[in-house]
């Protein structure tokens, strides 16, 4: 089932698969996508599908050939590097499909609702739903996909709460089936050093700040209105370079969203988005690479009892039973 991929690799949407040549396209394919995003408040200026424009614009780019692929190589100022595109989108001579052709991937629907963050669901236009019921719903979603006949699927995130649901449904999947799972917040593909480049010392990468209002700009110009909010300087961060999560109730100052929103713009974006893709095509490329995992095992491990030489006088399954006198 080759034919239904584009010459090279690439995408085909899961929900236009005849049921008949599913389990052919299962075995043709090299993974499947999955995008799972939120429909939340990200200020005057962001769409509410903000998330969900990140999660399945990044998806969409997890599976073409490098020649084909915008800024491969690239680094956070846009200059190129042999064999790859700029960061404007400009090709490079050479370019087209070739022998650094894409992997065959699956795009599933993406997961449009997510558990949201108490700081955005007083705002209008959050549409969140409970903790709890993301994880049983998000693990029925990706069982269901692995036994659609995907071992490996590539779960591409845009709303950062998903990040906790998704890894535990991913866990329970995993004790279930036999499964390669992997999760790329498209947030952390670009790093803060390179967003520091990008944007110079103003923090940038805060909900609805700079950096997310690039990346949409990267992907849906149209659907950002800059115009319609001024800087809103976020609250501090604390000062240790130590990893934390910090969650608190109000982080004051904050409207829902904060950020320099003046350092956006759609060049930056165009950056934004070409870096943080082809990072996540490298990630691709080496996990679809790697050796599958083995089979799950309801099972404990062996003990030395139960792996060793039966005792004299003891049956597999014990002691024997003395006589009575």
């Amino acid at each position: 089932m080759s034919a239904a991929w584009p010459t090279g690799g690439g995408l085909v949407p899961a929900a236009r698969i005849p049921g008949g040549e599913l389990a052919a396209v299962a075995e043709a394919a090299d993974f499947a996508v999955l995008p799972v995003g939120a429909v939340e408040w990200h200020g005057p200026h962001l769409p509410l599908g903000t998330d969900l424009i990140l999660a399945e614009g990044f998806a969409a780019e997890s599976a073409v050939g490098d020649d084909d692929a915008p800024g491969r190589g690239g680094t956070a100022n846009g200059t190129a590097t042999p064999g790859g595109g700029t960061a404007d989108g400009t090709a490079t001579p050479g370019g087209g499909r070739g022998a650094a052709a894409g992997p065959r991937g699956v795009l599933f629907p993406a997961v449009p609702y997510a558990a949201c963050p108490g700081q955005t669901r007083p705002w209008p236009g959050t549409v969140a739903i409970r903790p709890e019921i993301a994880v049983g719903y998000l693990a029925d979603v990706i069982e269901g996909i692995v036994a659609a006949g995907f071992p490996r699927l590539l779960i591409v995130n845009g709303h950062d709460a998903n990040m906790s649901t998704v890894r535990a449904a991913m866990e329970w999947v995993s004790g279930r089936r036999t499964a390669s799972l992997l999760l790329v917040n498209w947030f952390q593909l670009v790093t803060p050093a390179e967003t520091a480049e990008l944007y110079g010392p103003l923090p940038a990468r805060g909900h609805g700040g700079a950096y997310e209002t690039s990346g949409v700009l990267g992907f849906d110009p149209d659907a950002v209105r800059l115009d319609a909010v001024a800087d809103l300087p976020p609250k501090p961060k604390l000062p240790v370079t130590h990893p934390h999560v910090l969650v608190e109730s109000r982080p004051d100052p904050w409207q829902g969203w904060s950020g320099h929103i003046s350092l956006a713009g759609e060049e930056v974006g165009r950056r934004v988005r070409h870096l943080a893709a082809a990072r996540l095509r490298e990630v691709v490329a080496a996990w679809v690479a790697a050796p599958p995992p083995a089979p799950p095992t309801a099972a404990p491990l062996p003990t030395e009892a139960s792996t060793g030489p039966t005792p004299t006088g003891a049956t597999a399954d014990g002691p024997e039973p003395e006589e009575a006198p």
